[in-house]
């Protein structure tokens, strides 16, 4: 399957991506995690977005996964947004999501030309419409990182 994106693009690290880096040192999802933080990824955030991170990571099961507290989770997330562009998809899209707990992703892609979703989730990837660009997390890193 061929993914779309833009040249140029400004990426929206969907929460599974962030979880899973944060989770599993050394993969795709990680060395995203780690650009990000070193402000070598330029990316976006939404209010609804970084909230969802947020609730992810202090779920319970995750909690004990990972192994933060509940303050170097928000530590984590402050330092996400310092180097991030923040947006404001506001109308909310016209376009529904594939899955309704994602809409917030698709408010976000459709505000903006040059957004692309770093997702692993295949139902968002399957189900995409052709005027919104998404790329899985392995794409990503197979294009822009050094073996």
């Amino acid at each position: 399957m061929s993914f779309r994106y833009r040249t140029g693009t400004l990426w929206v690290v969907d929460t599974s991506v962030l979880v899973s880096g944060v989770l599993s040192p050394g993969g795709p999802p990680a060395r995203i995690l780690d650009r990000m933080l070193s402000a070598e990824l330029h990316y976006a955030l939404s209010l609804a977005l970084l909230a969802e991170y947020r609730t992810v990571l202090l779920r319970p099961k995750l909690l004990a996964r990972h192994g933060l507290s509940v303050g170097e989770v928000d530590q984590l997330l402050e330092a996400l947004i310092l180097p991030a562009v923040i947006v404001d998809p506001v109308p909310p899209a016209a376009l529904s999501a594939p899955d309704p707990g994602d809409q917030h992703l698709w408010d976000l892609l459709c505000c903006r030309d040059d957004l692309t979703l770093l997702t692993g989730d295949r139902l968002l990837l399957a189900q995409a419409p052709e005027t919104l660009s998404l790329m899985p997390p392995a794409d990503w890193a197979a294009r822009y990182l050094p073996d």
